[in-house]
This record gives C-alpha cells, sequence and structure tokens, in this order.
C-alpha cells in the first residue's frame, strides 16, 4: 500500500526541491512535488494534506503569489492550512496568506520542525473555534487574543563580535527589543525569568556551547518552542544536521548579510508569538465556570458535547481523532486512601497534573470520580497510546499524602485509547476507549 503525501511542495522547477522531498519522507513526512496550483489544490482536496511549501525562490514575489495561497486556504475551510513560503524574508512577505517565511536552501530536519510546530498550531486554532461554539452553548464566551503590538523580544546570547553586534543594532532598528547575555549561565537566567519571542545565538567558529544552549532548551518544556537562530563566524563551525537535530531552528552562515538574518530572526519570532496567543487563549477556557471545580477539567456533560462537535470535525477536515480513557487502578492502597478521605484530597492535583501534561489543543476531562478522558485532535491511534502512557508514567512517579505515620500512595491507571472509525460515532469511540480501560486483560 503507497503511503499518502503529508506535505505538498509547489515548485515550477527547482532541483533542491526533490532533495528535500527525499529527506522529509526519510525523517516519516512524505512530500509530493506539484507543478501548478490547479494539480496543488486537487492533491488538497483528494488527500489528507498536512501542510504546503510554496517555494518563491524562483521568481519575484507579487500579489499573484499571494492570492495563490489564499485561495489554497480557502479551498479547504474551515481546516487550517498552513503555508510555508521559501524565500528570502521581507516586509512583502509579511501576510497572513504565509506562515512563516523561511530562506533557502531548507533542510529536511528543519522544514519538519517547522511543520511540526504549525500543524499543531493550526490544530490549536480549529480548537478554539470549535471551542467557542461549545461554550456558547452554554452562554459562555472565549475571547480570540488580543493583537497588543508590543515590540517583538530578542534574546541575543553570546560574546559581542563585532558582526553580532551589528546583528542586534539592525534588530533594534526593526523595533525588537534585544536583550543582550555574553554567557550560558546569565542566558538561561534570562530565559526562566523573562519570555522572549526568539533567541539568536553566535557560535562563532566553535558552536559547541551554543548546541549546547540549544538542546538545554527544547529539554524544557516552557522553553521548548521559542525559535532559536544560530550565526556561525565560519561556514563549516557545524553543520546543518547537527544544529537541527539539537533544536536550533535557523542556521545562517557568514555569507547573509546582517539585514536578511534580522529578517530571518523577526519572521520566526512573529510566528511563535501567535502560536503562544492561541495556546494562552486556550488556556483561559479554564476560568469559564463550566469546568470541574475539583480538577479545573472539562465535566462529563460538556465534553460530551465538545466531543461530538471534534469527531464532526475531524471527518470534515480529513484528520484523525483520538480519544483515552484513564481510570485509576483500584489497589489496596487506593482503597485505604479513599477510605480515610486522603485520594478526595490527591484528585484536584491528579487532574490539575492532566490537564498540564496535555497540549493545548487537547482536551481533558473528568468523567467520573476517579476516571480521566481525553481527546486528542488530529492524533493517531499509537500517538494517542504514547501521550496516555506518558501522563500515566509521570502521575504514577508522584507520591500522594496518605496522612501521618502513614507511607505515602501512589495512583496508577488502567488505559484505554480508541481512534475514531469512519462511519463511528463520538460516543461510540468513547465506549470502546472506556470498555479497554475497564477491562485491559480482555483487549
Amino acid at each position: 500500500m503507497a503511503v499518502q503525501p503529508r506535505v505538498l511542495i509547489m515548485s515550477e522547477n527547482s532541483p533542491l526541491l526533490g532533495l528535500l522531498a527525499e529527506g522529509m519522507e526519510r525523517l516519516g513526512w512524505t512530500a509530493r512535488i506539484t507543478a501548478s496550483e490547479a494539480e496543488t489544490l486537487q492533491a488538497l482536496l483528494d488527500l489528507p494534506i498536512a501542510a504546503v511549501i510554496l517555494d518563491l525562490s524562483a521568481s519575484d514575489h507579487d500579489g499573484q503569489t499571494e492570492a495563490i495561497a489564499r485561495r489554497l486556504k480557502a479551498a479547504v475551510a474551515p481546516r487550517q492550512l498552513p503555508i510555508i513560503a521559501l524565500g528570502t524574508p521581507d516586509g512583502l512577505l509579511e501576510t497572513p496568506a504565509f506562515d512563516l517565511v523561511l530562506a533557502p536552501p531548507l533542510h529536511p530536519a528543519q522544514a519538519v520542525m517547522h511543520i511540526e510546530a504549525l500543524v499543531r498550531s493550526a490544530i490549536a486554532d480549529e480548537e478554539f473555534d470549535l471551542r467557542q461554539k461549545t461554550f456558547a452553548e452554554r452562554g459562555k464566551g472565549l475571547e480570540r487574543p488580543l493583537d497588543r503590538k508590543l515590540p517583538l523580544r530578542i534574546l541575543a546570547i553570546g560574546e559581542p563580535a563585532p558582526q553580532f553586534l551589528a546583528l542586534s543594532n539592525m534588530l533594534t532598528k526593526a523595533g525588537a527589543e534585544v536583550v543582550g547575555a555574553f554567557t550560558a549561565y546569565t542566558a538561561f537566567d534570562y530565559l526562566h525569568e523573562q519570555n522572549f519571542d526568539a533567541v539568536v545565538m553566535w557560535g562563532g567558529t566553535n558552536a559547541t556551547e551554543a548546541l549546547s544552549i540549544a538542546g538545554g532548551m527544547r529539554r524544557n518544556t516552557r522553553l521548548f518552542h521559542v525559535p532559536i537562530t544560530l550565526c556561525s563566524a565560519a561556514a563549516d563551525s557545524v553543520t546543518a544536521t547537527e544544529a537541527f537535530n539539537r533544536g536550533v531552528s535557523d542556521l545562517v552562515t557568514p555569507d547573509v548579510n546582517e539585514r536578511d538574518t534580522a529578517q530571518r530572526i523577526l519572521e520566526l519570532a512573529r510566528a511563535y508569538r501567535r502560536q503562544t496567543a492561541i495556546r494562552k487563549a486556550l488556556d483561559r477556557g479554564r476560568a469559564s465556570g463550566l469546568m470541574d471545580e475539583a480538577t479545573g477539567l472539562f465535566t462529563r456533560e460538556l465534553f460530551a458535547a465538545h466531543l461530538l462537535r471534534l469527531s464532526q470535525s475531524a471527518v470534515q477536515c480529513k484528520r484523525p481523532l483520538s480519544v483515552c480513557v484513564l481510570r485509576i487502578i483500584d489497589s489496596d492502597e487506593v482503597r485505604a486512601a479513599r477510605a480515610e478521605g486522603w485520594m478526595d484530597r490527591a484528585l484536584p492535583q491528579i487532574g490539575s497534573m492532566i490537564g498540564r501534561l496535555v497540549r493545548a489543543e487537547d482536551t481533558a476531562a473528568r468523567i467520573a470520580p476517579e476516571v480521566f478522558a481525553l481527546a486528542l485532535p488530529a492524533t493517531a491511534l499509537h500517538e494517542g497510546r504514547a501521550a496516555a502512557e506518558r501522563i500515566a508514567a509521570v502521575i504514577a512517579c508522584t507520591a500522594f499524602d496518605a496522612g501521618t505515620d502513614r507511607p505515602a500512595f501512589v495512583a496508577e491507571f488502567s488505559l484505554g485509547v480508541a481512534q475514531l472509525e469512519p462511519g463511528e460515532s463520538a460516543a461510540s469511540a468513547l465506549e470502546r476507549a472506556a470498555a479497554k480501560a475497564l477491562h485491559p486483560a480482555e483487549t
């Protein structure tokens, strides 16, 4: 059975993009190159395409290019379609028609990293629209994030080399607020105490420390998505594969001037700010008054109504939807904690942990006193199972208070996961997941 493409690369003629498609396929993202708008549009209508890369490198940007991007997005509405423009970032490309502008050549690992982030952002945007409708049915509003037009905040890490100072000045002239950090220790102090829209690092002739900082950021949940641009003083100081595998978002070589580098950094910062804003808006829904009071999660009734809407959207947008049920195992220590009232004290913490461990676009609910459910949009069965197992593992490592002179107890889960099947109702998928959680040995 042929593997269906997940990404379209629209280009009239570029041999390098064939190499990009081959590299992306090795990373699990099968791509197809299309030669025209009509071919691209037909593929979008026939296949579950996650994103489009629009090659602008062979021609000048104009209104026609932007119009193509807008038509492609409109053709698949209400599904959000991330479009990456491949060309030199400049003021003309600052348009909602493109979700991100990247300078060629595009490394496969770099492309996949940005596509994954943009797809999750698109899913979050769709989820916001769906939650607005679910909340509105119950007389509650969910406001979209306001664009406060605050200056983009950039953290510049590295020694004050002349080239790096020139870049910082160029960013400042473009209206960004630049904060300098000469050492890794100072950089992480800033990163943990303040919020930044992007990080730019000076690798000099030895990028080892810069890559170490990038790796540290990617191991931190709060800093994981912050874009990182690495500037090197020597073309061979670091390989592109090494840099992108360590979490670098863009690699700038010595032949790129300060103005173009600044535009690339600002483009990444703007995209990150948009993604952050929609996630914060989703988080504010927890204060709507509709949630479970003890845990802050969706109630059973609210979850049922929203799951129905999610299932309809999944079918319309040609995306998978997985449902997970997590039931606390009725062990001896759990029964003892329940009898003494300690389980009631632990459940708000357990629910809060589940809420923090899911993605912003996921829906977590408390559907029974000791049973929780997750709705995971754009998530296949194996991905949903991995997410549920990760949450269960984290909570199983947490010790909950059982009273004075009594050992702390742990809460382990029995899991059930189901992916919505063609023609299946949302309720049926939830019932299958619940049956697997209730009788794990039988499934």
